[in-house]
């Protein structure tokens, strides 16, 4: 197996990172999220250094970033009905709307950007084992 390139490790470290908040929240609520559990295939997928992954990250990011527009939309459309009730509170603390979008586009963009890196393609498609 090839050197993980540093751009796909901190892609995984992230993605590790949603996982464990994924079973974290099950354990707490006792209910699958499997839209952050869908990183798993990903990671698993980087470890092993298969040629699906490409398409299963791709797929993976695409729902993120529909997911993500449409909670968008729908929040300038409630703000625009009413501004007060346009809030994103958690365990009671609320949350700046700038900080967040901005963390939610920066952090869309850096795992798109990392999809579509030459050095993913390139890690993903040298297989080590051949047939």
């Amino acid at each position: 197996m090839s050197k993980i390139p540093a751009l796909l490790r901190v892609l995984m470290m992230m993605y590790i990172m949603v996982v464990l908040i994924a079973v974290w929240r099950f354990f707490e609520v006792q209910e699958v999220d499997l839209f952050t559990l869908g990183a798993a295939p990903v990671i698993f997928g980087i470890w092993h250094q298969k040629p699906w992954t490409l398409i299963v990250m791709r797929v993976y990011l695409a729902i993120q970033t529909l997911a993500f527009s449409a909670l968008g939309v729908t929040a300038i459309i409630a703000y625009q009905l009413t501004p007060e009730d346009v809030v994103v509170t958690f365990k009671g603390v609320t949350i700046p709307m700038l900080p967040l979008v901005l963390s939610i586009i920066l952090l869309l963009g850096f795992q798109i950007f990392v999809a579509f890196t030459k050095q993913t393609k390139h890690y993903l498609k040298t297989n080590t084992v051949t047939s």
